[in-house]
């Protein structure tokens, strides 16, 4: 990578240097580069050469929810399965990419990789919660260039709060159903001093709850724990900024998550699904992940002339955790989608699941450690020429990241009672389970240059990545590591047809690349694809409406090997992907007689199949295979909408919202219900749920908050994997106040 390295320091030299050589006195005033945002706000979004998103404060809390899937059910576009109906473990697909763990999308707060290992093992075992965030953005057609490494799929970034401009107090608390309690605060400043201006903030968030799942009882397990959980994050944050006459701020961030979850992989046949959507079997009585997660960052930010700015970070972000959970049932070791795939041949480990009969319970301690650092600049130039107003975005990205496995699995011998008569400890021992190392090294270069020309803009850019990677699988005293790069071209466009429509559109590459251990000791080639995509935006006072076109051209899609047990990933063919977004929102009153009823609408129409059937792996070890050729992609609905209206007075208001998931299948074989050799087959979603919510400002410092939950209790199999059918969460109802000053 030396070689590399020299090109690339003598690349940002020359920058640099155009940066001093074409600077022009009646250029304007350069706009504040902030690289912990990839959309800004609503002014930009609508300029934006590209899909995107762009949820603020009062969008988040709309209907006070920590859970992300229910949050994006408003953005066109975006496909989200709840695996666990509490977030924890977002799986979000954008315009049909892989959504299992959010592995094909780059996930980042404040402008940095957030998932564990991005590079070595993307999967989002973390995610940030976005019950403390003060924004949400996703990119979607217009993301391949700036971010990635993984590109396909497009970007997700939270917002974290900010550091308040004045002396801020805020807290929140809510309680409701199955005494779940959410509470965030923070207090912070901005102090004046003849050194500059200094500011920091401390926060808490804290989410917990007993769980809507319940375990079944057994005779001498008659009172098993709650399915709940407990999440504790505090933050800190300090920034700097000189009282010099060049523009610079320094910014340092150390936030902590620390997460306890009785959760499992197990779910449910469809037969006891419909009998009772919130049971778990007794098998999973022993289930529990625990995981920890340190971030941090310096920052500093300059600006060495009016046209001229940088942004450089140096992060380190550490997780582990540890998913202590049912693996396999009886003296064969049945796989447990297998057992609830077909409960008739597998009576006797169903029984054992039930805990009416004797038997074995594999326990496997999904035991990893995952790190990642690096350092990220940025930079922006403005200047003139082709007769354009131009700004460029350019930026590398130096990175290294592992993931370290060292597993063991206990077994449970159990009695026909649901009664533990003894327990095999570390019976298989991490040269069986997983002793292994994924470790990748990354440089990214990027280039993006804005040529306005007054009414039309284009925006060409591309990406360069290349990735050494390493694997190292020390239980059979192997080794393998090579490397693989790429690079992404892409360019967009908007048009002002005038000062209330905008037509934008683009066409990008996008890349996805395995981990170490699946490129280089499976074979598994990058993902790769041609997206396109056109649209119109109108924007008024009372007006705001979006309508995309969206076409995506899939080679060599990587299926996800998360939550399929100790499998590799593989390549699942080409796909083809295309649709219409549309979405939305309108005043109509528009503040008149001091009242407001804010309406929004949004709808996607999604044809997303993987072109060629695919054999291999079979359908229980990929989702991607069993079907026919023309088979839909797993998980992806062709038609899903969302609808919400609000009133708003002087001191009170109320909201109403709806969203509809349509029908989709757990894996390309298409099955209507659960059968075969697993139970990830079978339909998911078709489901319709409405939220309300409101509102009553006691005074300019306390609101008194409260709702209702999906209010009419509408169930339905949200997920199929990793293990069987599971539910969204039922009818929930909560109550609690927010105090700032």
């Amino acid at each position: 990578m030396k070689p590399i390295t020299n090109n690339l320091i003598s690349l940002l030299a020359i920058f640099a240097a155009a940066g001093s050589a074409i600077a022009q006195e009646n250029i304007e005033s350069i706009e504040e580069l902030d690289a912990s945002s990839v959309v800004g706000n609503t002014e930009r979004l609508f300029r934006l050469a590209g899909s995107a998103a762009y949820l603020d404060k009062q969008a988040l809390t709309r209907q006070h929810s920590t859970n992300l899937n229910q949050i994006v059910a408003r953005v066109p576009g975006v496909f989200s399965r709840d695996e666990t109906g509490t977030g924890f473990f977002p799986n979000l697909s954008i315009r049909g990419a892989d959504g299992v763990r959010m592995d094909r999308t780059t996930v980042m707060e404040d402008g940095i990789l957030m998932a564990p290992a991005p590079y070595s093992a993307p999967s989002a075992y973390y995610s940030p919660k976005v019950g403390r965030m003060r924004g949400l953005e996703i990119l979607k057609g217009s993301s391949q260039v700036k971010y990635g490494p993984q590109t396909t799929g497009g970007v997700v970034n939270f917002l974290s709060t900010e550091i308040p401009e004045e002396e801020t107090f805020y807290t929140k608390f809510l309680y409701g159903t199955d005494n779940a309690i959410k509470a965030h605060s923070y207090y912070g400043n901005t102090i004046d001093t003849s050194n500059g201006k200094f500011g920091y903030l401390l926060e808490m968030f804290y989410d917990g709850s007993d769980g809507f799942r319940n375990v079944q009882s057994t005779p001498e397990n008659s009172n098993p724990r709650d399915t709940g959980h407990s999440l504790i994050e505090p933050m800190l944050k300090l920034s700097w900024e000189p009282d010099t006459a060049m523009k610079q701020k320094f910014e340092f961030r150390y936030g902590y998550s620390d997460l306890d979850a009785n959760e499992s992989y197990l779910g449910l046949t469809d037969a006891d699904f419909k009998r009772n959507p919130d049971m778990r079997y007794a098998g999973s009585r022993f289930d529990n992940i625990t995981s920890q997660h340190h971030r941090t960052h310096l920052k500093y930010s300059f600006a060495p002339s009016e046209n001229l700015s940088f942004d450089t970070t140096a992060y380190y972000n550490k997780f582990s955790r540890n998913w202590y959970k049912l693996n396999k049932v009886g003296a064969g070791r049945t796989s447990a989608h297998t057992v609830l795939g077909n409960t008739a041949a597998n009576a006797t480990q169903f029984g054992i699941l039930n805990g009416n009969t004797a038997g074995a319970l594999d326990v496997k301690a999904n035991n990893r450690d995952y790190e990642s650092y690096g350092l990220q600049f940025a930079g922006r130039y403005n200047f003139e020429a082709f007769n354009a107003a131009n700004t460029m975005d350019f930026g590398v990205r130096l990175h290294k990241d592992n993931i370290r496995r060292f597993q063991h699995a206990d077994r449970y011998n159990m009695n026909a009672n649901g009664g533990v008569d003894s327990v095999d400890r570390r019976y298989r021992g991490p040269d069986k389970e997983g002793n292994r190392l994924q470790e990748s090294k990354a440089i990214a270069l990027w280039v993006e240059n804005e040529m306005d020309f007054g009414k039309l803009t284009i925006k060409p850019g591309v990406r360069y990545e290349y990735v050494d990677q390493f694997h190292a699988d020390y239980a059979k005293d192997k080794t393998y590591e090579g490397s693989t790069n790429y690079l992404a071209p892409g360019i967009g466009f908007t048009y002002e047809i005038n000062d209330a429509n905008l037509v934008y559109g683009g066409i990008y590459k996008g890349v996805s690349i395995a981990g170490p251990r699946s490129a280089q000791k499976s074979g598994v080639d990058p993902e790769e694809s041609i997206g396109y995509e056109i649209g119109l935006r109108h924007r008024t006072d009372r007006v705001n409406a979006e309508l995309a076109l969206f076409y995506s051209d899939y080679s060599n899609i990587i299926s996800s090997d998360a939550g399929l047990g100790d499998t590799s990933s593989t390549n699942a063919g080409a796909a083809t992907v295309y649709g219409l977004e549309a979405s939305v929102s309108y005043d109509l009153l528009n503040g008149n007689r001091g009242y407001q009823i804010p309406v929004y609408a949004t709808a996607t129409l999604t044809s997303a199949k993987i072109d060629n059937a695919l054999d291999s792996g079979g359908p229980g070890n990929n989702i991607y295979a069993g079907g026919a050729d023309d088979a839909r992609i797993p998980y992806i609905p062709e038609f899903q909408a969302s609808f919400g209206i609000g009133f708003e007075a002087e001191k009170w208001g109320a909201n109403l919202d709806a969203t509809y998931i349509g029908e989709s299948f757990g894996t390309s074989l298409e099955d209507t219900a659960a059968a075969g050799s697993s139970a990830r087959n079978g339909a998911v979603g078709d489901g319709f749920t409405v939220d309300l919510s409101g509102y009553y400002q006691m005074n300019e410092r306390v609101k008194l908050i409260g709702g209702l939950s999906n209010m009419f209790d509408e169930r339905y199999i949200s997920s199929r994997l990793p293990d069987g059918a599971r539910a969204n969460p039922g009818r929930t109802v909560y109550a609690g106040f927010e105090i700032k000053f």
